[in-house]
Order: C-alpha cells, then sequence, then structure tokens
C-alpha cells in the first residue's frame, strides 16, 4: 500500500530541483519554538542527527514499519506541537524538517482507523524522500480500534473528524516558512481508509491546503459504512450457528471461483466481473457432518438470507422502503491478506475490524452509552441517528469540488482489492 502511495505522489509531482534552504542548524530549528501560532503551541524544537530518531514506545508496529528506516534518515528538526482548537481538545503534531536537501515540498500524513497515533513510518518515508513532513493523532491517544476516547469529548469527535489534519497542514506550512523562509512550492496529501477519508475531507473543506491528493480506499460515506459494519455483526453472530470461520473461507473462495471464474472465458483465479456472479451459498451445504468443506445448514440459511448472512453481505442492508443504505461485498475477494478473514468473520464472532470499527463507533460516537449493545439495534434508526449527530462531522460525500479545481488542484483515488491478479 505504501508503495502505490508513494509511487502516485511520485506523478503528482511536477519536474524540478531541490530547493536551497533559507536558514539551517540547530539555532533555526530551536528558533522554531518562539513561532506564533493559531489554537497551538510549539512545545518542543530541536535537530536530530542522522540516524538518531526513535519511535514513541508504544507505537502500533504497522505505525513504526521496519525500525532500520530511522537510522538511514538524515539530520532533520524535529518540532512537536500542541493545538487546542477548543476547550477540550488536545492535539498532538509532529513537523519533520530536513536540516538539507529540502525538495521544496510538503506532504502530509493522515491515519487508519480511529487514529490515535502518528505514522511515523510513512513520515520517515517522505523525509527520507526529501520532503517536509507533518502527522498528528488526531487529538487523542490510542489504538486503531479504540473509539473510547470519543465518549463524552464531541469535540474531539471533531477534532478526528477533520480539524486535527487540517490545524497539522497549517502548522507545517508555518513551520516551514519560519525555518526555510519560503513557503512550500506544492504541498501533497496521502493516505488510505480513513486516511483516504481524510484527504477527501481536505479537498471538499480546505481546498487551499493541498495542491495533489492521494485518496485510497477512502472510507468517506463514515455513517454509512459502519452502519453496515453492524448489520453484518448481525447477520453473522445473532445466531451463533450462523458464524463462519475463517477456516472455511478456503471453501468458500473456492466455490465462488467454480461459479463464476470462467464467465469471462478464461480460467484464471480471477471473477472478472463480481457483479455477475451468480453464486449460491447453498452449494456449500454440508452433506452428512460439518467441515471445513461445506457450510452447515444453518450458515447456509444465514448465509441465504443475501441468498440473511452471505445474501446480507454480499446484497448489503436496505431501510424500511428498501433503499439501499450501503453496497454489500461483491464476491471473489472472501480470501487472502484484506480479505474477509481479518475485516469480516474475525477468529471469532465479534473479533472482526469492522466489527470494532462499528460497534466502536456506535458507542461512543453516536449512542454515547459505553453499554450499547449491537444485537438489539435497530439498523435503520441507528443509520438516522449516526447521521444527525456524526455525518457533518465524519463523512466526507460532498462531491462539488469545483474550489480544489479551480486553483488547479489534483485529486487521485485508488482502491486495493484482492491480492489475486490475473495472469492476463
Amino acid at each position: 500500500m505504501d508503495k502505490v502511495v508513494a509511487t502516485l505522489m511520485v506523478a503528482l509531482v511536477p519536474a524540478g530541483g531541490a530547493y536551497a534552504q533559507a536558514a539551517s542548524g540547530t539555532e533555526a530549528c530551536q528558533g522554531l519554538a518562539r513561532l506564533e501560532l493559531k489554537d497551538a503551541k510549539v512545545v518542543s524544537a530541536e535537530t536530530l542527527p542522522a540516524g538518531a530518531f526513535t519511535p514513541t514506545a508504544n507505537t502500533a508496529p504497522w505505525m513504526v514499519g521496519d525500525p532500520s528506516l530511522y537510522k538511514k534518515l538524515a539530520a532533520f528538526c524535529r518540532a512537536v506541537v500542541r493545538a487546542t482548537p477548543s476547550a477540550d481538545s488536545d492535539t498532538k503534531i509532529e513537523v519533520w524538517l530536513p536540516a538539507s536537501g529540502w525538495n521544496g515540498k510538503l506532504r502530509g500524513q493522515g491515519n487508519g482507523g480511529f487514529a490515535g497515533e502518528i505514522n511515523f513510518r510513512a513520515m520517515g518515508e517522505a523525509l527520507d524522500q526529501g520532503y517536509a513532513t507533518a502527522g498528528t493523532d488526531t487529538g487523542h491517544s490510542g489504538g486503531a480500534t479504540d473509539a473510547s476516547w470519543a465518549l463524552g469529548h464531541p469535540e474531539r469527535v471533531t477534532d478526528f473528524g477533520y480539524r486535527a489534519i487540517h490545524s497539522m497542514t497549517q502548522t507545517a506550512k508555518a513551520a516551514i516558512k519560519a525555518y526555510y523562509g519560503s513557503n512550500p512550492k506544492h504541498s501533497y496529501f496521502g493516505s488510505c481508509s480513513n486516511g483516504g477519508r481524510q484527504a477527501l475531507m481536505e479537498a471538499q473543506r480546505f481546498p487551499e491546503d493541498y495542491d495533489g491528493i492521494l485518496a485510497g480506499a477512502p472510507a468517506n460515506f463514515w455513517t454509512h459504512l459502519l452502519t453496515k459494519a453492524v448489520a453484518d455483526a448481525q447477520a453473522t453472530t445473532l445466531d451463533p450457528a450462523s458464524y463462519i470461520s475463517a477456516s472455511k473461507l478456503p471453501a468458500l473462495a473456492s466455490a465462488v471461483n467454480a461459479a463464476c471464474d470462467a464467465g469471462d472465458g478464461v480460467t484464471d483465479g480471477v471473477v472478472n466481473d463480481p457483479r455477475r456472479c451468480p453464486f449460491d451459498a447453498a452449494t456449500l451445504a454440508c452433506k452428512e457432518r460439518d467441515s471445513d468443506a461445506c457450510l452447515t445448514a444453518a450458515q447456509v440459511a444465514a448465509l441465504k438470507a443475501q441468498v440473511a448472512a452471505l445474501k446480507k453481505l454480499y446484497a448489503g442492508p436496505r431501510d424500511s422502503r428498501g433503499q439501499l443504505l450501503f453496497p454489500g461485498y461483491v464476491p471473489g475477494a472472501e480470501q487472502g491478506n484484506g480479505g474477509w478473514g481479518p475485516w469480516i468473520t474475525g477468529a471469532a464472532p465479534g473479533k472482526s475490524l469492522l466489527f470494532a470499527f462499528g460497534t466502536g463507533f456506535f458507542a461512543n460516537m453516536v449512542y454515547e452509552r459505553a453499554d450499547w449493545d449491537y444485537r438489539t439495534a435497530n439498523i435503520e434508526q441507528a443509520l438516522k441517528l449516526a447521521e444527525e449527530k456524526t455525518a457533518p462531522k465524519l463523512d466526507a460525500t460532498d462531491a462539488n469540488l469545483a474550489a480544489f479545481k479551480a486553483r488547479g488542484g489534483k485529486l487521485v483515488l485508488y482502491h486495493a482489492g484482492t491480492t489475486r491478479r490475473s495472469r492476463r
């Protein structure tokens, strides 16, 4: 995924040489401690020697990446900032500025899941490529699947939704101007998932922030996406017999391929057009005893509610009028990295990523009750409340990008799919 971001980012960058830095050294970096910022204060500013940076303890491994990355980083000025745009805000921001060899550009970094940590890995990669770069925890500390920080803190939900990334960007530009004596010639933002939502939010709300934006796999219709996550949880866990374990996903994926792979005239392990796949879960029914190669009668019945859980999973939830609330999953990506295992079925009932995101969102941001029970939720009513309370803060769905386009902004959207690839 990060290689995709790097490749696409290069496509957005016009040709040009490196920019000379107007000010450098320890004194210039320390001077950032006196920088005046709106609703923010520089906590510390210091020049780190080459290879000296160490990520904060307890940072998630995927936010750290390969430790060797930091050993090869050249010296840079590290500014740590605390932003407080509201009385209940406490947003940590870091800005990293190359001590030499700055390419004249800013690259802002986004967050996955519920954020809560700064993406040091992405910042390190950007710095290694010559960018000035910035990251933020979006106003709280916690793991990517933890939304407990939001309970009783609507201002922090606003920070998470859009305010923190904008504050990060404005802070980074001010630091760049103070340190180098000039504004960045171009500013870019790239991230995926919730970071893709942040990317679209920037283009929609703050078109002046960035010249080029990469929105990867954007979770931009946040309220509807996580309503579907709760609907999926109900479909696969309310009846214990309907739960489909990860061990059965290979058989499910094989059955989908058997039904649909050859539809395009080539048998290559890829369902070319999943929308036209006529897969029927009933074909996987166990003939005798239960095994990983088949589905029990209860599981087939659950899945057949889309054909109650595969049909619900594949078709997506609808309201009382039959209107689709959010699209379902298309056949063909049940197995592999990023497939149903980690995201939908999980290692056990209620242990998938989408279960954590859906229940965390509704319990802490929508209903604001730690004991909220997804099992008794009315999906249509839950979505209505989610839209009323959180859509203005979290949904990045405004299709009017005229202001961003008018100033020459470039937006690239991409989405990673199944790891299986066509051999054609």
